[in-house]
C-alpha cells in the first residue's frame, strides 16, 4: 500500500510533467504554422527554444532552415549541426538529409562512405527517398566502400541502438 504522502508526491510529479509537455506541443505546433505561413523568424524563435531542449523535430527543422537559408543566414555547418542532432534521435528525415550533405559536401566534408551510412538509417527507417538514395549511390561506390559503410552503420546501431 502506498502511504499518502508519496501518492500526493507521485500526482505532483505526474501533473507537473504533463503540464511541461502541453507548453512543448504547443511550441512546435506554433513554430509549424508560423514556418508555413512564412514567418520565419517566430518559426525561429519557436524551434530554437525546443531544439534546445532536445526536441529532433524542432532540431530538423532548424537544420533545413540554416540549410535553405530561411530566416537566417545560410550556414551549411549550423544545418549540419542541427541535422545531426536529429539524426541521433533515429530521425529519418534528419538520417536523410544528413546523408545528401556528405555527398555533397555541403556545410560536412564530400564523404559518400559517410553519406551512404546516413542514408542506410534513414532506410531502415522506411524513408522513400533515402532507399532510391542509396541505392543510387551505391552503385557508384565500389564494394568495398559500400561494405564500409553497411559497417559504419551497423556501428552506428550498436552505439545508438536500432530503431
Amino acid at each position: 500500500m502506498v502511504c499518502n504522502v508519496c501518492m500526493k508526491r507521485i500526482i505532483s510529479a505526474a501533473v507537473l510533467m504533463f503540464g511541461l509537455a502541453a507548453p512543448a506541443w504547443a511550441g512546435y505546433d506554433e513554430g509549424l504554422a508560423a514556418y508555413k505561413r512564412g514567418d520565419y523568424e517566430a518559426a525561429l524563435r519557436e524551434f530554437r527554444l525546443l531544439a534546445e531542449h532536445g526536441d529532433a523535430g524542432a532540431q530538423r527543422f532548424l537544420g533545413g532552415m540554416y540549410l535553405f537559408g530561411r530566416g537566417v543566414s545560410q550556414n551549411g555547418t549550423k544545418a549540419a549541426k542541427w541535422y545531426r542532432k536529429a539524426a541521433e534521435q533515429h530521425d529519418p528525415k534528419a538520417e536523410y538529409r544528413i546523408g545528401t550533405m556528405y555527398h555533397a559536401g555541403r556545410g560536412v566534408p564530400h564523404d559518400d562512405v559517410v553519406a551512404e551510412m546516413w542514408l542506410i538509417l534513414a532506410a531502415s527507417h522506411g524513408h522513400a527517398r533515402a532507399i532510391k538514395w542509396r541505392d543510387a549511390l551505391a552503385k557508384m561506390m565500389t564494394p568495398a566502400d559500400v561494405s564500409k559503410s553497411q559497417r559504419l552503420a551497423r556501428v552506428w546501431w550498436a552505439k545508438h541502438g536500432k530503431k
